[in-house]
């Protein structure tokens, strides 16, 4: 079944919200324990809101979900790892964390270019504002931690 550039584009969002998802609980433990709890409830609210788009998409724009890349996955965790022998890890993780609100706030934008359903239009809304709330969020701490 071919996608329509409305459904690659939801897709591209719902793949962007798993992958940061996946980064921050693979990373949990190389971040310190006051950044770890700042950070817990921003992923939270990510994973209610992916869980939300997965449903409304198939329901919506008939959407199935996906299986994620995994080996995109583990060439990121051993890149991050590398860069962590020269840096403070928890700046390479917050730097890492960054780079992927980056590439999500893309695949929204992406995403608004087309019309979209109000419930869905709705939810992509509360998790703009929710990469948004993170990305403040994450550039707060890495100033603090300089």
């Amino acid at each position: 079944m071919f996608l329509d550039n409305r459904q690659v584009a939801m897709d591209s969002v719902l793949e962007a919200l798993a992958d940061s998802i996946d980064y921050f609980q693979d990373n949990l433990e190389r971040l310190r324990p006051s950044l770890r709890e700042a950070l817990k409830p921003h992923y939270e609210a990510r994973s209610k809101a992916m869980r939300e788009l997965r449903e409304l998409a198939r329901r919506h724009l008939k959407l199935l979900p996906r299986d994620a890349d995994v080996e995109r996955d583990d060439y990121l965790w051993l890149w991050s790892r590398l860069k962590s022998f020269v840096g403070n890890e928890s700046q390479v993780v917050i730097g890492e964390l960054l780079e992927q609100e980056r590439v999500l706030m893309q695949a929204l934008a992406t995403l608004y270019t087309h019309p979209l359903p109000e419930p869905v239009e709705a939810a992509v809304e509360r998790c703009w504002t929710g990469c948004r709330a993170l990305i403040r969020e994450l550039y707060a701490l890495q100033k603090m931690r300089r």
